[in-house]
């Protein structure tokens, strides 16, 4: 630090840059030990530790609890934005659904020839269009009858397939997703009683 001068006085140099600090740690003796040791000294620093490291526990769990909302908010707004599309383009779908019926009614009256062959590619180019869109025709004919998903227009003795099977589609169904945008309309088969 400084040398003795002949008074029996320490003269003192400043630091400069070529002088080291002594480290923080010296015989053993952390600077944490010291701010314990200086709180267990002062009366009522305990306390005030225990106040201060319950009051940042409480900002911490506030602060995850806030991340944790934004975080849910923000999935809901994306979720929201999501279906709100599917909606839109649910509504659009459902509003083409009779214009493609028409289309296939045109084909089953259709004769053979360059007319039928342009109403074939037109009805492609619009299968493939709603098919872009994420719609789907309901299976029918054949399949199990499921009120979810079919609307049962008649039942009808028959043994052309299983008991409670789909014995025709009147009308196909369409699915957007996951969504039910119309049910097929279906005539039922049920077994004669023997």
């Amino acid at each position: 630090m400084g040398k003795a001068n002949g008074k029996g006085e320490v003269e003192r140099k400043p630091l400069d840059a070529d002088h080291e600090l002594p480290p923080a740690e010296e015989d053993g003796f952390v600077e944490g030990e010291a701010i314990a040791g200086a709180a267990a000294e002062a009366p009522g620093a305990e306390d005030e530790l225990t106040r201060l490291k319950a009051e940042r526990d409480q900002l911490l769990d506030r602060l995850a609890r806030q991340q944790a909302e934004f975080e849910n908010a923000r999935k809901r707004a994306a979720r929201e934005q999501r279906d709100f599309k599917d909606y839109a383009v649910a509504e659009a779908v459902q509003s083409l659904l009779p214009v493609l019926d028409s289309l296939e009614r045109a084909l089953k009256t259709a004769p053979a020839g360059e007319f039928r062959n342009g109403v074939e590619l037109i009805h492609k180019q619009f299968v493939d269009a709603l098919t872009r869109l994420g719609a789907r025709p309901v299976p029918a004919t054949g399949e199990p009858f499921d009120p979810k998903h079919h609307e049962a227009i008649e039942v009808v003795e028959s043994t052309a397939v299983a008991d409670h099977h789909v014995l025709e589609e009147l009308q196909r169904g369409y699915m957007l997703k996951e969504r039910l945008l119309r049910p097929a309309m279906v005539r039922v088969a049920k077994h004669p009683k023997k």
